[in-house]
């Protein structure tokens, strides 16, 4: 079990180079919530929902994570901050990475009958602060959400999310390759929405103003020579 634990803070380490030693992770919000739920866990998989409940609750008044008893959650889950809402039929793999304000969350079933309604997250998966993912789908492995991207589509094995709502971009394979990105998307990855009709008059109009801004630099020097002129006219 202690070796466990040192894999598993070693892990976050690995992801994250703020903490100065593992003591210092222990008082990682994300941590402590992990550590609850699988008390949470273990009381809810005994039926014991109320007891269950809470110590969800007393998790998420303490760290600000809510985690219902439910979630299945596989090894090396690290939640970097808090804020993060995670449902009750989620199930994570290993190797999770979530950042701040994070929802993993449910669609209302219309038969009444709760069933699966949260989403799955094959192993390596990172979601970035502020995403919301939605609905019984799966993120596939190595997948990356993007920043504040909403998905409600299941997202292919390696892809990059990115976008309101979340569309796949393609990433350059050694990227692609990598074991950890930080926040789930590369920095040089291009972020801007698909070009429409707006976008690309906006553009040519952009364009348009950069040529009639050359045209006037050539005619600078020229006039600042003219005036040069008058002026030692005037002295003499």
């Amino acid at each position: 079990m202690f070796e466990r634990l040192i894999a598993y803070l070693d892990s976050i380490h690995a992801r994250d180079p703020a903490p100065r030693s593992r003591w210092e992770i222990l008082l990682y919000p994300g941590v402590l919530a992990v550590g609850m739920h699988k008390i949470a866990h273990w009381l809810f998989e005994a039926n014991m929902f109320f007891v269950a409940r809470l110590v969800n609750h007393l998790s998420r008044w303490m760290t600000a994570i809510d985690i219902h008893p439910g979630a299945k959650i596989g090894k090396n889950f690290f939640i970097d901050h808090g804020f993060t809402v995670i449902g009750e039929t989620a199930e994570i793999g290993d190797n999770v990475t979530i950042y701040q304000c994070v929802t993993l969350g449910g669609t209302n079933p219309t038969n009444g009958e709760g069933g699966k309604r949260h989403p799955t997250l094959a192993d390596n998966v990172i979601i970035g602060s502020g995403a919301q993912v939605i609905g019984p789908i799966t993120v596939g492995e190595r997948a990356r959400v993007g920043a504040n991207a909403v998905v409600t589509d299941d997202v292919p094995e390696g892809a990059t999310m990115i976008g309101l709502k979340a569309r796949s971009t393609l990433v350059p394979a050694e990227t692609w390759l990598r074991e950890f990105i930080p926040y789930g998307t590369p920095c040089d990855e291009p972020c801007e929405p698909a070009p429409t009709e707006r976008v690309q008059a906006l553009e040519a109009e952009i364009a348009q103003l950069r040529l009639e801004m050359s045209e006037m630099r050539k005619h600078l020097p020229a006039t600042g020579d003219e005036s040069q002129n008058r002026q030692s006219g005037a002295q003499h």
